[in-house]
């Protein structure tokens, strides 16, 4: 019998309790043990594989923990060239699309502001040098962009959710521009990510609480997520980042369409 099934024959009191525990296990361990390595790392290089590392690891732990299972379709993982950034941009319908991005790209989220304070998960953002905005303060905003360009053009990998709030269904909202303000005139490939998770799962994060999503998703059986990405392309010399997040928008559409497929065929 398969752990989903074990899982689903469970009282959801007892699947939530385990689920906590674990989430608690995996990042208490993981982040004085990340903290350690990034120490004694001496050069910037060797920090930043560290780190990639351990947000990689940290993301994975979350998606067994939670009973999450990606599959992925079409080109990710590792950069191969760290002279030019990448920028990952997909749809977003859960909280867990931030470990399902940080284990497939690694590299640094955006985020909105007050997760930095959430118990544990704050801890955990920090470390990992997520990229807060407050989204309602415009001087948050300019210093966010900044913060993007200046790590893109490091070679980073900037993972980010375009709509700017999650939603309920598979429509692509339009996205906002800022991320690509900070692509413009520099060597950056953008990669379109589309997410579509199995009908029925209730992974949503809508109209709710943050609070009563988790302990919704850590009461559930589980989950499979359909992730397609898309062909990486260049931010071209001349274009307006509306253009250009036009262009991304209707790319992860296409892609979520395809995801839905997916994963519907694999329920």
């Amino acid at each position: 019998m398969s752990v989903r099934k074990v899982v689903t024959h469970l009282p959801p009191s007892v699947i939530r309790a385990a689920r906590v525990a674990g989430f608690v296990g995996v990042t208490a361990v993981l982040l004085p043990t990340y903290a350690l390595r990034d120490e004694l790392a001496k050069r910037g290089s060797e920090r930043d594989a560290v780190r990639d590392r351990w947000t990689r690891r940290w993301a994975d732990g979350l998606l067994r923990v939670f009973g999450i299972h990606v599959e992925r379709e079409g080109r990710g993982g590792h950069a191969s060239d760290r002279s030019r950034g990448r920028l990952v941009v997909s749809n977003h319908r859960s909280a867990i699309d931030v470990a399902v991005m940080l284990g497939t790209f690694g590299g640094f989220m955006v985020s909105r502001a007050d997760l930095s304070k959430w118990p544990l998960v704050g801890a955990a953002a920090r470390l990992s040098g997520t990229i807060f905005v407050d989204r309602n303060d415009k001087h948050s905003g300019a210093a966010t962009i900044r913060h993007i360009r200046e790590s893109l053009s490091q070679g980073n990998t900037i993972c980010i959710f375009p709509e700017g709030t999650t939603f309920d269904g598979d429509e692509v909202r339009p996205f906002q521009v800022g991320a690509f303000l900070a692509a413009l005139h520099q060597p950056v490939d953008i990669i379109p990510v589309g997410l579509a998770y199995e009908s029925g799962s209730g992974a949503a994060f809508f109209k709710e609480t943050f609070v009563q999503h988790l302990s919704r998703m850590a009461s559930s059986p589980g989950a499979r997520v359909s992730m397609v990405i898309g062909e990486p392309f260049a931010v071209p010399e001349k274009v307006r980042a509306q253009a250009l997040a036009d262009e991304a928008r209707n790319k992860v559409s296409a892609l979520v369409k395809i995801a839905r497929q997916r994963v519907d065929h694999l329920a």
